[in-house]
């Protein structure tokens, strides 16, 4: 079996074994590559049409209690400029993003404790009333499963957790002992029984990696089921352990989206700003190759610059408004359309794509 007929077997049969696994990643050419994104970018159509789903990204906190070695915003990172922003800040940016056309609000941010239970509970209700046709998002990273109930209680819909790797050895290599790679798969399980639509993921190239943990991850997600993956490269922050370490190659990153959308043809798949960093038509590449969601930043300008988890951020000084016209204006040339909508993962209980 060559590879063209791995590729074609994925797409037939939405697995392969792990040895198949294995030697589609050590050996793929460009001609696969391309091969692979002409196979997803059909499934992705077949599923979505030409839509791309845009989520508004607020991001409302650089303080993190946590130390990973890979993360600008780690705590350890003294030379941080830190912020939070108010609840009236986040509902400024709902605000404003509702009114250019967002239904989905994406809340990311370090893990602050500053952002308790009520405080997130109070935010999240109230952008519920004020947009019931919204669906919010959460990217806030481990809490207890209570935690995780209170919100959901509240009317979060998504909480995207990446697992940054299936392998705990390889786990413990990005993170310091403080952090548990059980207790990440934990709180990964926990989201999905309370009823979120879950989304997880890695970075592509992180230190260490290996295709042997690549191949775990496309295991594990397939195994997991999320409704979102969110993939994009490693790129290293000049105040970090890993300040030295060679940035991820946007090539593997755009031929795994691809096997991940032949993997999984009804998932939310981004098209990161981190691929939009390392090759600046990185995001209409990302679409191209199986993607189906972008998430212009919303944050207020003047913040925006200090949400750095990696170097060399695209996005940190534009205009809101501009940004997204320029990025709507680039989907339209590669023929793909942004849509209003909350654009819901269509296996999420029978809903179609506007979540009705």
């Amino acid at each position: 079996m060559n590879n063209r007929e791995r590729i074609d077997k994925l797409e037939q049969e939405g697995t392969l074994t792990r040895e198949e696994l294995t030697i589609l990643l050590y050996s793929y050419t460009d001609g696969d590559r391309d091969y692979a994104a002409e196979k997803a970018r059909n499934v992705s159509l077949a599923n979505y049409g030409n839509s791309v789903f845009f989520r508004g990204l607020i991001e409302i906190s650089n303080y993190c209690k946590n130390d990973c070695y890979y993360c600008g915003i780690r705590n350890g990172n003294k030379k941080a400029v830190r912020y939070r922003l108010s609840p009236e800040d986040i509902l400024s940016c709902c605000d404003y993003g509702y009114g250019i056309g967002f239904r989905t609000f994406v809340m990311q941010g370090g893990e602050d404790d500053w952002f308790t239970d009520d405080r997130m509970s109070e935010i999240i209700g109230e952008i519920k009333r004020r947009y019931p046709d919204c669906a919010v998002t959460l990217s806030l990273g481990e809490r207890g499963r209570a935690s995780f109930q209170r919100l959901f209680d509240a009317g979060a819909d998504r909480y995207l957790l990446r697992h940054e790797t299936a392998c705990k050895e390889h786990y413990e290599k990005l993170h310091p002992a403080s952090l548990s790679f059980d207790h990440r798969m934990q709180c990964l399980r926990d989201l999905q029984e309370i009823g979120y639509q879950v989304g997880c993921g890695m970075m592509v190239g992180s230190p260490f990696q290996t295709v042997n943990n690549l191949v775990d991850d496309l295991i594990f997600m397939k195994e997991l089921g999320p409704a979102m993956i969110g993939i994009g490269p490693f790129i290293p922050h000049h105040d970090t352990p890993f300040r030295d370490y060679k940035a991820g190659a946007a090539e593997a990153t755009l031929f795994l989206l691809s096997v991940i959308r032949l993997m999984h043809p009804k998932v939310l798949l981004p098209a990161t700003t981190a691929l939009g960093t390392v090759k600046g038509d990185g995001r209409e590449l990302g679409v191209l190759a199986g993607a189906n969601v972008v998430m212009p930043n919303i944050s207020p300008a003047d913040v925006r610059k200090n949400y750095l988890l990696y170097d060399n951020k695209i996005g940190t000084k534009d205009d809101a408004s501009e940004s997204v016209k320029r990025l709507k204006d680039s989907m339209s040339a590669i023929g793909y359309e942004v849509v209003v909508s909350r654009g819901d993962y269509i296996g999420w209980r029978g809903d179609n794509l506007e979540g009705a």
